[in-house]
């Protein structure tokens, strides 16, 4: 299916080429299709306009066009014809407008600098190339001069003058010490625009005699080298102990001390400069100064705002660096030196100026006979740019009239073209600060339609699934299509098909009924041309049974079945996989026709396996898993490691090889299933043994390859399924002979770890790699794309290398060849590394916001240019943070929270998001470096949600007939409340729920007495909030009305009185009391009066019986704790009559009248019940009373 789509996708993009053509875009010429259409030249490739060569290689001038005919080729120089067969110097590459002037071979590059212009003609008209400043690079020698040592006071400034050679282009200067090492920069310390080094304050560690200037000309790869510069830095100790060496005693002397100084600039100089810069540009201000302590420096920009997403400050934010001006850039900017005593400042005033640019370029214009059309060349610039019009490269006021054209000042307006009509325009748009060149060809076509589709094509597609039939067409005027199905069928229409401006009929959903023959028309004032396709609707494959979890025990056998159903007309390919990899390669595993079997299975068996069936146009699969248990444990013989190999012998020992032979030990009831071979490098690594290679277990001899320079030891380890034996004892000695190294050191990679640096670094040889004493590594890198030569460095015992003064972020070429005392390793292949990255320099733009409902949001911004990147993109980073609840309008301070979208994407999801709330959003753009600057915060605003629930809902002030309600608002609104819905009903006895009412209460109330219901009724109530949007979750409450104004008062007054105050505490002291004699009397035997009575008359109705042996036993603990049963009463009277008195406790356990009075007796008590019963619904815990006894049964 796969397959399927990029066939589609590739025919539909050579489509609409042909549909982009007819609205004024190029002719696809590649086609074969279109070899006979005809059309004006198009220039596709030239250098650039500035144009820079290498004097000591051939000077390359490209021209490349293409047009039906080809275009032929002529060339300009100083503004006349370059007649090329007059110089021998001077060659044109075949089929082409590319020059080469050939400089190799005795040519000189200054004869040919020049301007050049290139002619691509063919027979429909001509184009022209930019005019081509030829200039070759120049990097001459430093003038020789005499430098004298700078010796300074400490504190003084100083500046070290570069003034380096005038090159083209111009040099980049770096200051650096003699073992090349950049010498450090500070604020303090640093380098100017112009390559000088300045002092803010020189300090006594800045005495050195090598202060080196470096010029780097790209062009021609070579550094110059001022000679080294003397600074001498005298404290002013030092400078006190000279003048009082070379002074009598009678002569006054004495130096000042360091004395801190205000801020004075070094550069630039006065108060105000001007500064003039292009649009597009990069802005760069600079302001040095002098001063103790050390100044900083802060930039402003009168009268308004630096921009926020296109500043940065660099050196010590003594530059202040814009990119991409504009116009809006224009304006003075001040500079502020300051430290501890004062300050100082410059003021820079900025014009930003433009060169051209375009606002509509020219676009190609494909016309037929009798057409109208329009070419538009708008450009802007500053100062205004004049256009001027050239038809075939001649200005358009002396060229050949033509009826229908018209100029009219940045428009040629084309009515009822003819074929002659055929041309290509110019447009040039020019100020001072250069020009642009666009060339637009008129190409008047008639042409009747064509099908470009292959006939008969067939289509096939899975039932369910979308079907696109290709209709690719061309024609002058474009062809009208039309589709039908069948021989003789009626023209399609409908909602069931597409029909795209390609050609391409899209049937979305393609049914059974679909197949057939689908007919393509293309008509146009000049013919009709038709075309048909077939259509195939096939049945989906589906696994109708599919593989089942299996538990199987080691050493067993187990299938997985797969059995499919899929059209007949296409075959199927089954594939089994394990954890999604290739099965083993082991004979175990059989794949039969719908199954998988798997023979003596082992615990490396335990996994997924999955089931893939493949056609040509769908794909299904299924998966189950398979565990692998133990096997029930059975006797068996006693297993065990084999023992050591003994008696190893060397022989055959050549420079890079031997022969290893050993004699097995005993195999201990397991064979021997292999030998490992083990060495030692005597030399490098002594006591370490590496693995060198395994042999079968019947193997007992083995040639092994040898690397120069090891002093190597063997020894042997046998192995079996049980294990590994103890290693043999060790072979004798043997030292291979030095060789060159037979390898390079991999991992070889290039990451920048400063803007300006590259850090090359690779893994170190081994001594057993080196194949030879004195290793070292040869490290060379050069520019990537640029035609550097290679910059090599021989380096040792390091795994690193650091580049210097490399351009941010451009890729290099890196090789690390080893070498030793013998000679080189072989050639190593090259790695593509990056100079360091520097934080991006752009936020994204068009930051758009769409809120897809209250809690989710979708963002979506451009993409910042690559180049702005500065770096490997790494992603986005998006930062969102709630402003404000809409609901509440109070701000508070929330965190911000950070998605990160990796990769190039230009949208991502905001989840979790609070309704009805506004928000505010930025952008940022990620490198390995980090951040770059935030997008403008973007605003945005969740719309409203449902409410949660009401923060409490409180039942208080029960009467006969009324309950008051109190409730707290939503903690989260989550929008405009607009009301609150309370239900309630009563509950009977027989806890069942009556009728149901519902109330509306405005969203401004936060109570309610509810009058007019039953007296002693439980009610249940549901509470919930509203917004617009709808319901809130609710909370429920249960309340009681009360029984009448007496009970209640009763109730309130009976916990207060005195009498019932004094009777509780009269139950306690009793209990205690009783509890106590009770554990008296356990503790002698478990017998009470009662016993001994009923041992006298012998009564067996009220002995107990053991019930293991028939015979009578005493009262055991286990009677005294037996429980009693609730809710039975004494007599009246409080008393316990007297054939009960002194009876067991055992009657009061199970007897009637054994039971316990409400008041709390004894018995009630001895039997262990302490808890009261819980109260119900919202009633007190107060003693028990009629009125609460009564109440919780309703």
């Amino acid at each position: 299916m796969m397959k399927k789509k990029i066939i589609s996708a590739s025919k539909a993009s050579l489509v609409l080429l042909l549909c982009q053509m007819l609205s004024a875009l190029d002719v696809p010429l590649d086609s074969k299709l279109l070899e006979e259409l005809s059309q004006p030249p198009t220039i596709t490739q030239q250098s650039p306009k500035d144009y820079i060569v290498d004097p000591r290689e051939n000077i390359v001038i490209q021209c490349e066009a293409k047009g039906k005919p080809p275009p032929s080729f002529s060339w300009t120089r100083n503004g006349t014809h370059f007649d090329i067969d007059k110089d021998a110097q001077v060659t044109m590459k075949p089929n082409s407008g590319t020059l080469v002037i050939n400089i190799m071979n005795g040519g000189k590059a200054e004869a040919y600098e020049g301007v050049y212009q290139c002619t691509a003609r063919n027979e429909r008209g001509a184009a022209i190339s930019n005019n081509i400043v030829i200039r070759p690079s120049r990097s001459p020698l430093w003038t020789k001069e005499k430098l004298e040592p700078n010796q300074v006071r400490e504190g003084d400034s100083l500046v070290l003058h570069c003034r380096p050679p005038v090159g083209l282009p111009p040099p980049i200067i770096f200051w650096m010490d003699n073992a090349f090492q950049r010498l450090p920069q500070s604020e303090r310390v640093s380098q100017g625009l112009n390559g000088d080094l300045y002092f803010s304050n020189v300090q006594p560690e800045d005495t050195r005699e090598d202060y080196i200037c470096y010029a780097r000309f790209n062009h021609t790869q070579t550094i110059q080298q001022k000679q080294p510069i003397s600074v001498k830095v005298f404290s002013m100790d030092s400078l006190n102990d000279t003048i009082a060496a070379n002074l009598s005693d009678t002569d006054i002397y004495g130096a000042k001390p360091v004395t801190e100084r205000q801020p004075v600039l070094l550069t630039p100089t006065g108060s105000t400069s001007t500064k003039v810069e292009l649009r597009g540009n990069v802005l760069l201000l600079e302001c040095i100064a002098a001063g103790l302590p050390t100044p900083v420096i802060r930039w402003i920009k009168e009268g308004g705002e630096l921009p926020a997403n296109r500043t940065f400050f660099e050196n010590f934010k003594k530059t202040l660096k814009i990119v991409d001006v504009s116009e809006a850039d224009s304006g003075n900017y001040k500079c502020i030196a300051r430290n501890t005593l004062g300050s100082a400042h410059h003021v820079i005033s900025v014009t930003v100026k433009a060169a051209p640019y375009w606002i509509t370029a020219p676009r190609n214009l494909v016309l037929s006979p009798g057409e109208d059309g329009t070419l538009i060349c708008r450009a802007n610039g500053n100062p205004k740019p004049d256009i001027s019009w050239l038809a075939n490269g001649v200005p358009i006021a002396i060229a050949p009239e033509d009826p229908s054209r018209k100029v009219d000042g940045d428009t040629i307006i084309f009515s009822q073209v003819q074929e002659r009509s055929s041309a290509v325009y110019q447009c040039n748009a020019s100020n001072e600060y250069g020009y642009l060149l666009a060339n637009a060809f008129v190409n008047v076509l008639a042409e009747p339609p064509r099908i470009l589709t292959a006939a008969n094509k067939l289509y096939q597609v899975i039932a369910d699934s979308p079907a696109l039939l290709d209709c690719a067409y061309f024609g002058s005027p474009k062809p009208e299509i039309e589709w039908f199905k069948g021989v003789k069928g009626s023209i399609l229409r409908g909602n069931e098909y597409v029909f795209h401006d390609n050609g391409t009929l899209e049937i979305p959903v393609a049914q059974k009924d679909s197949s057939g023959t689908y007919t393509c028309v293309a008509r146009n004032e000049l013919g009709k041309i038709q075309n048909e396709v077939q259509l195939e609707v096939k049945d989906p494959t589906m696994i109708i049974k599919q593989p089942e979890y299996k538990v199987i025990q080691r050493y067993g056998q187990v299938s997985f079945e797969c059995i499919i159903k899929h059209d007949s007309t296409l075959l199927p390919t089954v594939i089994w996989l394990k954890d999604n990899g290739e099965l083993p390669g082991d004979e175990r595993f059989l794949v039969g026709k719908d199954n998988l079997t798997i023979m003596n299975v082992t615990d490396k068996d335990d996994g997924t396996y999955t089931c893939i069936v493949n056609t040509t146009l769908d794909s299904v699969s299924a998966s189950a898993v398979l565990t692998v248990v133990a096997a029930p444990p059975t006797p068996a013989i006693i297993y065990a490691r084999p023992n050591p190999p003994f008696d190893l012998e060397l022989t055959g020992q050549l420079e890079r090889s031997v022969e290893l032979s050993w004699v097995p030990g005993d195999e201990n009831n397991s064979p021997i299933t292999n030998f490992v071979i083990e060495y030692e490098d005597g030399l490098h690594e002594p006591g370490v043994w590496h693995h060198q290679t395994e042999v079968p277990g019947t193997q007992t001899t083995v040639q092994l390859k040898l690397s120069p320079y090891v002093n190597y030891s063997f020894r042997v380890i046998a192995v079996n399924e049980i294990g590994r034996s103890q290693p043999s004892e060790p072979s004798e000695q043997y030292l291979t002979k030095s060789a060159n190294p037979d390898e390079n050191p991999p991992n070889v990679q290039g990451i920048g770890s400063e803007p300006d640096n590259l850090v090359i670094t690779w893994e170190s040889l081994t001594g057993f790699q080196s194949n030879g004493p004195g290793l070292q590594y040869k490290v060379s890198w050069r520019q990537k794309d640029v035609d550097d030569e290679w910059t090599s460095v021989i380096v040792a015992n390091v795994s690193k290398y650091i580049v210097s003064g490399t351009p941010t972020f451009v890729p290099y070429e890196i090789k690390v060849q080893a070498l030793n005392d013998l000679g080189y390793a072989p050639e190593p292949s090259e790695v593509i590394g990056h100079s360091g990255e520097d934080l991006p320099m752009v936020a994204p733009g068009n930051v758009q916001v769409h809120v897809i409902n209250s809690t989710l949001a979708k963002v979506h911004w451009d993409t910042v240019p690559l180049k702005t990147v500065r770096g490997h993109l790494q992603g986005y980073k998006v930062y969102y943070w709630k402003v404000q609840s809409l609901s509440r309008r109070s701000k508070r301070h929330v965190e911000k929270k950070i998605l990160t979208f990796r990769g190039n994407k230009t949208f991502g999801m905001l989840p979790g998001l609070e309704p009805y709330s506004s928000y505010k959003l930025n952008v940022r753009v990620v490198n390995g470096k980090g951040e770059g600057p935030a997008s403008p915060d973007k605003v945005f605003k969740t719309p409203e949600g449902v409410p949660s629930s009401p923060s409490f809902l409180k039942i208080t002030n029960p009467t006969l007939d009324s309950l008051t309600l109190e409730w707290g608002s939503p903690t989260h609104p989550n929008g405009v409340l607009t009301s609150y819905i309370l239900k309630f009903q009563p509950i009977n006895n027989t806890h069942e729920l009556g009728p149901l009412v519902e109330i509306r209460i405005p969203a401004n109330e936060s109570s309610l007495i509810l009058k007019n219901l039953n007296y002693s009724t439980r009610y249940k109530f549901y509470f919930n909030a509203q917004t617009s949007v709808g319901s809130g979750s609710q909370i429920t409450e249960e309340a009681v009305t009360i029984m009448d104004e007496a009970m209640a008062s009763r109730q309130v007054d009976i916990a207060t009185q005195g009498w019932f105050i004094g009777l509780m505490c009269a139950v306690a002291l009793l209990i205690l009391i009783l509890l106590i004699v009770c554990f008296i009397r356990r503790n002698k035997g478990g017998k009470y009066p009662v016993k001994e009575k009923e041992d006298a008359h012998a009564d067996p109705e009220i002995q107990p019986m053991k019930e293991d042996d028939g015979t009578f036993g005493e009262y055991s603990d286990a009677e005294d704790h037996k429980p009693l049963k609730k809710g039975s009463r004494t007599p009246s009277d409080r008393t316990v009559k007297k054939e009960d008195s002194d009876d067991s406790l055992v009657d009061y356990g199970e007897g009637v009248n054994g039971q316990f009075n409400e008041d709390g007796s004894f018995i009630g008590q001895y039997s262990g019940k302490k808890e009261k019963e819980p109260a119900e619904g919202n009633e007190s815990s107060e003693a028990p009373s009629p009125v609460n006894a009564m109440n919780s049964f309703v």
